[in-house]
């Protein structure tokens, strides 16, 4: 952790970008790895969905008023419908309890910076607060 805290620093001398400038691009650069890896099969790379199985991320009015249950899907899943933009979506969510809370910030981070969306950075503390209040559906 160190080491990381070095490079970091190192890097933020060289280009001359701010800690919080490199701190979200850690989270965004972790998160798009970690979106492919966990999200990208049923949201698809470009955050529009699968037809009617799978929302949108992208130009989503469901992930802009709902982070808090966004961020609790990702861990818990979600079994209930799901209305994006108008649309129901009934496919179950299989949540990924294998994610940590730092996880799903980075996560978070990236797909609410990508596509139309300009939150900023969702840092692991606010995760960490909400999934101790997130309800299992």
């Amino acid at each position: 952790m160190r080491l990381l805290w070095i490079l970091a620093l190192a890097i933020s001398i060289i280009s001359c970008k701010s800690k919080a400038e490199i701190e979200m691009e850690q989270y965004y650069n972790r998160g798009e790895i970690l979106y492919t890896q966990y999200c990208s099969n049923c949201h698809q790379a470009d955050g529009k969905g699968l037809g009617l199985l799978y929302p949108p991320l992208d130009k989503s009015d469901f992930m802009e008023k709902n982070l808090d249950e966004v961020l609790c899907i990702m861990r818990n899943g979600k079994s209930t419908p799901t209305v994006v933009n108008g649309k129901t979506y009934e496919q179950p969510m299989q949540g990924v309890t294998a994610l940590t809370d730092l996880d799903i910030a980075e996560i978070a981070t990236y797909i609410y910076n990508t596509w139309d969306h300009k939150r900023g950075i969702v840092k692991v503390d606010e995760v960490s607060a909400k999934m101790n209040s997130c309800k299992s559906e």
